[in-house]
């Protein structure tokens, strides 16, 4: 069992200075549809994959976490674009075009810095 974080040491004013500091991304949450598992979708996919790698390398993809439960949640995305230019992005991907996936864009806010650990 874990003991709780001592947040003694944080002030309402650094968290407001935080605050004012933080950074837009929009947050991509994919879900599978009934054609997920048509025949020929793994090759849909593969190519779905292959430009989420192209968005990362030119810097307009962050993060990306595929789900690996059996949800209906194949994964997550945080996007250094904004709302409507990463719903562009996402209507040009192949998988949405071929019905394979839908997704629901949420734009948010973290801070300068932040990263996952690894």
């Amino acid at each position: 069992m874990s003991t709780p974080t001592d947040v003694s040491g944080i002030s309402d004013d650094y968290m407001h200075s935080l605050m004012q500091q933080s950074v837009p991304f929009t947050i991509v949450v994919l879900t599978k549809t009934e054609r997920y598992a048509n025949e020929g979708s793994d090759l849909v996919i593969w190519e779905h994959g292959r430009r989420n790698f192209a968005l990362r390398a030119d810097g307009r993809l962050a993060i990306v976490c595929p789900v690996r439960d059996d949800s209906a949640v194949s994964g997550i995305g945080i996007f250094t674009t904004d709302a409507a230019e990463t719903a562009a992005i996402m209507d040009g991907d192949p998988a949405v075009r071929a019905g394979i996936f839908h997704y629901a864009i949420h734009p948010t806010r973290t801070f300068a810095g932040d990263s996952l650990p690894g």
